[in-house]
């Protein structure tokens, strides 16, 4: 099954997406009273967003009007624990769907403990509110943070657009190898127009691992489905934008790109937007993807100079779109107005010149290894040449299938005797189809 012909059918099977959730863009409250109150308020096991050295996100669903918080501390019983609330300064965050706590201020390579809970809400008008009940979760669950001391283990999974039966494939092959962080590359979603949708592939995704999250943080990076259909344009209600005292107030909109450190391993992460352009009739003129990729250039540019960053041995990039492709019909995603040209095998981006023109000569100079894409569905390894000094590895994703290249993978990353082994799995036969492996960066110390 090729690329288009799945989003269609995976739209169908899916029924569904995800949004991520921030405090300045609140979901419409709607007026509940205590009649209400009834059933379990958490429908969630906690989701661990937005893997960090000195933060962490978890975010998890109500089925009622609530304010959510997460009681967290570095003894195992939280005889020791803190408490924060979702939302930001001045008001908590109340809805009726998902809570989003963003814990800040913890220590680097640290393991905590955390519990959630959420009060239960009546909300009548801005004069007439009242907790009516809170809920706490009894499970005490855990998370390390990144930093230079964390183990240095990654996997990724990418185009899994909704669709339960692949999503639970590559769970399986992702249970047994207990990474430290997951990146999710992509096209998690496919148009989504409900929160509820999105709730469902993010938060609640399959009752044979309910807490696929709750212990293993995720990082995001943004393919083009994540952006479209109403409830994707707004992500950041169910997958968190990290604060404001986190980024630069020129990176206000860049709440999903990282830059973290785990272990020898340094891991950026970079959103190719849509795969359209922005002048194509079909979006209406209601896409701004050009000057989102632009906007990243200052940022990857200060990120790359972080002191945890540059001195890391290994450095490995990760975008949705591919960065390079030598299929002279394949798109390049700059085909101006409308993406059509009869030199060209389709009408929309299989790869992104426009990213690479803005974003590989930092990489290059950086002395970036290896970049990690998604998109075509398919298996693709470009080997560095002279010319092109990065390695780029294509995850496979789509449908549960024993095709040699389109299968469900897992990416898995890890360093091994002073280098840089990347396994590529396939999650439907659990077998490892190829390795490869990478030297560290010159003048790079591995710890």
């Amino acid at each position: 099954m090729n690329r288009r012909d799945f989003i269609k059918s995976s739209a169908i099977l899916a029924a569904g997406s995800t949004i991520s959730g921030r405090a300045e863009t609140p979901a419409p409250i709607p007026s509940l009273n205590e009649s209400a109150a009834e059933g379990a308020l958490i429908d969630s096991a906690p989701m661990l967003q937005n893997y960090a050295e000195t933060s962490m996100g978890i975010a998890f669903g109500v089925s009622d009007m609530a304010n959510g918080f997460v009681t967290y501390g570095e003894k195992p019983d939280l005889s020791d624990g803190k408490t924060v609330k979702c939302g930001g300064y001045r008001v908590t965050d109340m809805n009726d769907k998902v809570m989003l706590v963003r814990l800040t201020g913890l220590k680097p390579a640290t393991k905590y403990y955390y519990r959630i809970g959420a009060d239960r809400i009546s909300y009548k008008s801005g004069y007439d509110m009242k907790i009516i009940g809170t809920e706490t979760d009894s499970r005490i669950y855990s998370f390390t943070t990144a930093g230079v001391g964390a183990k240095d283990h990654f996997c990724v999974i990418n185009d899994t657009h909704g669709n339960k039966e692949t999503f639970e494939t590559v769970l399986s092959t992702l249970q047994k190898l207990h990474p430290s962080c997951v990146i999710w590359n992509g096209d998690a979603t496919s148009c989504e127009e409900e929160i509820e949708d999105q709730k469902r592939i993010f938060l609640s995704p399959t009752e044979k691992f309910p807490d696929y999250a709750s212990e293993t943080p995720y990082l995001f990076t943004c393919g083009n489905h994540d952006s479209r259909g109403m409830a994707n344009r707004h992500m950041e209600r169910v997958w968190m934008f990290r604060q404001p005292e986190e980024r630069k107030s020129r990176d206000w909109d860049l709440g999903r790109n990282y830059a973290v450190r785990m272990g020898n391993i340094a891991m950026i992460g970079l959103d190719t937007a849509e795969d359209k352009m922005d002048s194509n009739p079909k979006f209406a003129g209601l896409f701004t993807s050009a000057a989102y990729r632009e906007a990243q250039v200052a940022w990857l540019e200060d990120a790359l100079k972080q002191p945890e960053i540059k001195s890391a041995p290994f450095l490995v990039a990760f975008c949705h779109i591919p960065l390079f492709c030598d299929d002279p019909k394949a798109n390049p995603g700059d085909i101006f107005p409308d993406d059509s040209d009869p030199a060209y095998e389709d009408d929309y981006a299989s790869w992104q010149r426009t990213c690479a023109k803005l974003w590989t000569p930092l990489l290059e100079k950086a002395g970036c290894q290896l970049i990690i894409a998604a998109h075509e569905h398919r298996i693709r390894y470009d080997a560095p040449t002279a010319d092109r000094k990065w390695a780029q590895l294509v995850g496979g994703g789509s449908r549960v299938t024993d095709s040699d290249t389109s299968f469900p993978s897992v990416i898995q990353g890890f360093v091994e005797n002073k280098e840089l082994k990347i396994a590529l799995h396939n999650a439907c036969t659990g077998k490892v189809v190829n390795t490869y492996t990478f030297k560290a960066r010159k003048g790079k110390k591995i710890r």
